[in-house]
């Protein structure tokens, strides 16, 4: 029996131990896609606990067809709807000021100490990404998270959002079209740059 399947079988015996090793196991992958997803720290902790009430409520459910982080993103995926449905969410702008050693995408603390004008660039950079995450749909905006700031494989994300593995290359093609346009400006500047 493999970890995995040991420690699922520990949470499905009732064990409240199994279920705490899960979470500290589980706890950053689910916090970092809820990042992701809602672009605020706060927002981001509070749908991790949902996502870990959820599992604990429904762990009889998980048949072990999929790896367990597999099942992790697509709970957090759901509860992610959930949260915009029912209090109609309102998708927050990426804060000024947040947590780059915790939470950031580059590695600022490099970038500051060599360029600090390159350090601005790339926060500049971010928010504008933000941005434009935060115009897509629901689905788009997944689908191009899980693939490009969790490095998930086109055939898990079907798996994930029960979506045929064309589905989602098409979403993702469409996806990264609506981006580039979004940030087309990054590009005209850079170009204007080398003129």
């Amino acid at each position: 029996m493999t970890d995995e399947k040991a420690l699922i079988a520990r949470v499905k015996n009732g064990r409240i131990n199994g279920f705490r090793e899960l979470v500290e196991q589980y706890k950053k992958l689910v916090y970092y896609f809820a990042y992701d997803l809602t672009g605020d720290h706060h927002d981001a902790e509070d749908l991790s606990q949902e996502v870990f009430i959820k599992v604990y409520r429904s762990i009889h459910q998980f048949r072990g067809e999929a790896k367990l982080a597999t099942w992790l993103y697509r709970v957090t995926i759901n509860a992610w709807l959930d949260m915009k449905r029912v209090k109609n969410y309102p998708l927050r702008k990426m804060q000024k000021h947040v947590d780059h050693q915790e939470i950031d995408m580059l590695d600022h603390e490099n970038l500051q100490e060599n360029n600090p004008e390159k350090a601005a660039e790339s926060s500049l950079f971010q928010k504008h990404l933000r941005q434009a995450l935060d115009k897509l749909s629901s689905r788009e905006k997944s689908i191009f998270i899980l693939r490009h700031f969790h490095d998930q494989k086109i055939t898990d994300i079907g798996q994930m959002l029960n979506l045929s593995t064309g589905a989602v290359k098409s979403t993702l093609f469409r996806t990264l079209g609506k981006l580039q346009k979004a940030l087309a400006f990054y590009q005209e500047e850079a170009f204007a740059e080398k003129s």
